[in-house]
């Protein structure tokens, strides 16, 4: 009985000295939309964003990832390939702000407590929730703000993060966005009055897509493996 309470208490222990593992950091890049307005590249950033990030490390394998990210989104159809937006020139800017949460896996063991180079690709998958402009496009292809909106996203990203020293990560990341609105290009007016300013495919919601690198600062308590 005593053997098996020691092997749970080591287990309990080595559960919570990986737990006990932070980072805080920030996130410097660019932006791009893709939707009804303008180049439909899908990594083509354009604009800065910047943000802040928290992760809590569960284990060498995942870890649960809290950001805040802005950015000024903008889009030209003076800048698509397609002759059909290039003839119709429409063009907007809306502002993003998001909050993320969700999960970040590691494709190879990335153990904070070791001090020799670490380096892993990963990927990241949750829920975000963002703040942007409510527009709408006249038919002189002038852009108005009507309210600001919010709504909900599903983030995919996709990174490469390596140790530069025993406190600090550098990442590089790429990361779409699949939001559940299609009015961040002013496509989609809702009040009744605007509706005859909607164009676009009406069946595709927008996409915007953060590009960029993390820093992050590591803390917390290291692993004590006691003898029993």
């Amino acid at each position: 009985m005593n053997k098996f309470f020691y092997l749970l208490l080591i287990a309990f222990s080595y559960g919570i000295s990986y737990s006990q593992i932070h980072e805080i950091g920030v996130f410097a890049g660019g932006s791009n939309y893709v939707g009804d307005v303008g180049p439909t590249t899908y990594i083509a950033p354009n604009e800065m964003a910047f943000g802040i990030l928290y992760k809590w490390n569960k284990s060498p394998r995942h870890a649960y990832r809290f950001s805040y990210t802005q950015s000024m989104l903008q889009s030209n159809d003076l800048d698509s390939k397609e002759g059909s937006r290039n003839q119709r020139g429409y063009s907007f800017k809306n502002n993003i702000k998001e909050f993320s949460a969700g999960l970040e896996f590691n494709f190879f063991d990335f153990n904070l407590h070791e001090s020799k180079l670490k380096v892993t690709p990963y990927v990241f998958s949750g829920i975000n929730y963002f703040f942007h402009d409510e527009l709408y496009i006249n038919t002189a292809g002038d852009t108005y703000k009507e309210k600001t909106g919010s709504s909900m996203a599903i983030p995919m990203i996709v990174g490469v993060k390596s140790s530069l020293s025993r406190n600090f990560i550098i990442g590089l990341e790429v990361g779409a966005r699949y939001t559940f609105t299609d009015n961040l290009d002013g496509s989609l007016p809702e009040r009744a009055t605007l509706q005859q300013f909607r164009f676009g495919n009406i069946n595709n919601t927008d996409w915007y897509v953060f590009s960029g690198i993390t820093l992050t600062y590591t803390f917390g308590e290291k692993p004590c493996y006691c003898a029993y």
